[in-house]
């Protein structure tokens, strides 16, 4: 297994490019998945999104 970018301490040096590009309509399509299977949305005492709900940070993120 590859060590990861803070267990190598790479630096900026280690670097000759970065690439950045925008993504395809397609690959924006293979990122899209979940589903809603709750009707709830926010935790009233916690303030924190309900799992599975609508604002649930597995299905659309953080």
């Amino acid at each position: 297994m590859r060590p990861s970018f803070h267990e190598r301490g790479a630096l900026t040096s280690d670097f000759d490019a970065i690439r950045i590009s925008l993504a395809s309509p397609d690959k924006i399509m293979s990122w899209s998945h979940g589903e809603v299977t709750k009707p709830e949305t926010i935790n009233y005492r916690t303030f924190k999104p309900e799992r599975d709900g609508l604002f649930c940070a597995k299905i659309f993120g953080p």
